[in-house]
């Protein structure tokens, strides 16, 4: 029979790690036996344990193992990376080891290097001159490059809910469910960004057209302007639908302040739109003393980055829309290694794909109405992400009262 041993360590019971590689093993096929086991009896202790994987073929045995160091096994005996160059630029040899977001290293030239950048679905590739390994996105992928293949020598370490109450973020433990207790759950989101700020940590808010539409961009604009908000990433709808607010008092043509439809008010985002295509730019609309307030008023006026990546369905869309995805995807990638949480809202398509391209150890809050959307995160690999079911215009009120104390 094929066997690997394999070991894990850690907070491998509070943070269900160790069921969960019984658990694999099992609903694949395959069995196990347990050779060490050193349970951590204070808080601070880890726990390790070394077990022997077994298969009845040498391709079910590397289908477990695979799984198995998604959730932070190594197997114990530690060989080298396998490296293989790129044939060409954009291609990668067909057994590539694709990344998880989560802290990783590999085993090189005698040592353990962390590999720079992590971020899921990527190749690593080495460095053997600097002794530096590097997440690549199979587009960056060079003809040359040593890529990794295999499995042998890589490591990685998940997120872990150490012993003892972590407030908001205990990680592997984010069911989906419109049940929680809203209010504690918002008191203990702001708790954690009180710190991170202390700190001089910076947060993210990934951000979709809803927030304006259910009467909360004042909130965020507020936000914006207190230093509670380091960074922007939304789409075109978004920024035309605060810009149509902040001009016109509607939001795709529904006034703000009665929720009545305005006479003509449906072509009142084209006409936001063709307005700041006149000044050229939003920024140029708020030096004009065009645009006088709203969100992306505010992130002009103090100077916060915003990506407004387009789509398909965009009017417009406005000039300060990156019309090319990829383009747009790699400045959120440069953005997010400078980010400590990230709190996504009302934005499925934005929501995941920022859930892409950060690491598991950024704290990641997402809100929205729709299940669906937290559900995809956490089947797209984003198993840290705290989910909050519920309306938008209920969360940001309650948001901003408790960061405000107000």
């Amino acid at each position: 029979m094929n066997q690997r041993e394999i070991t894990l360590s850690g907070h491998i019971i509070d943070s269900l790690i160790l069921p969960k590689a019984l658990d694999t093993i099992m609903n694949q096929g395959g069995d196990f036996k347990i050779l060490e086991f050193e349970v951590g009896k204070r808080k601070t202790d880890i726990s390790k344990t070394r077990i022997i994987v077994y298969a009845d073929s040498p391709n079910l045995l590397d289908s477990i193992l695979d799984e198995l160091s998604e959730i932070g096994a190594s197997i114990s005996e530690i060989e080298e990376v396998e490296l293989i160059e790129s044939p060409k630029d954009k291609v990668v040899p067909p057994d590539f080891y694709s990344t998880t977001n989560h802290i990783t290293h590999v085993f090189h030239d005698n040592d353990w290097i962390l590999v720079d950048n992590i971020e899921m679905d990527c190749m690593i590739t080495i460095d053997k001159e600097n002794k530096r390994a590097f997440c690549k996105t199979i587009s960056k992928v060079k003809k040359g490059d040593l890529i990794v293949v295999g499995r042998e020598g890589i490591k990685v370490t998940p997120p872990q809910r150490p012993r003892g109450k972590k407030g908001v973020f205990e990680f592997m433990n984010s069911d989906v469910s419109s049940e929680k207790p809203l209010k504690s759950m918002i008191k203990n989101i702001g708790n954690e960004i009180k710190e991170i700020k202390c700190n001089g940590g910076k947060i993210a808010i990934v951000g979709g057209p809803a927030i304006v539409h259910t009467g909360s961009a004042t909130l965020l604009s507020k936000m914006i302007k207190y230093g509670l908000v380091d960074y922007l990433f939304a789409g075109n709808a978004l920024a035309t639908h605060d810009i149509e607010n902040a001009l016109y008092g509607t939001s795709l043509g529904i006034c703000m302040k009665t929720g009545n439809a305005v006479n003509k008010g449906h072509k009142n985002h084209i006409k936001a739109i063709n307005e700041i295509n006149a000044q050229g730019s939003i920024k140029n609309a708020v030096e004009n003393g065009v645009l006088r307030k709203g969100i992306m008023y505010e992130c002009i006026q103090n100077k916060i980055p915003y990506i407004l990546a387009g789509s398909i369905r965009d009017d417009g869309p406005l000039p300060d829309v990156i019309t090319d995805s990829i383009e747009a995807q790699e400045l959120m990638r440069q953005y997010s290694q400078d980010i400590d949480m990230v709190i996504m809202i009302a934005t499925m398509l934005h929501s995941i794909a920022t859930g892409n391209i950060i690491s598991s150890e950024v704290k990641s809050i997402c809100v929205d109405i729709n299940p669906a959307a937290v559900t995809k995160l956490a089947d797209r690999g984003s198993a840290q992400v705290v989910s909050i079911v519920t309306d938008i215009g209920t969360f940001l009120p309650l948001f901003y009262q408790e960061l405000t104390n107000k």
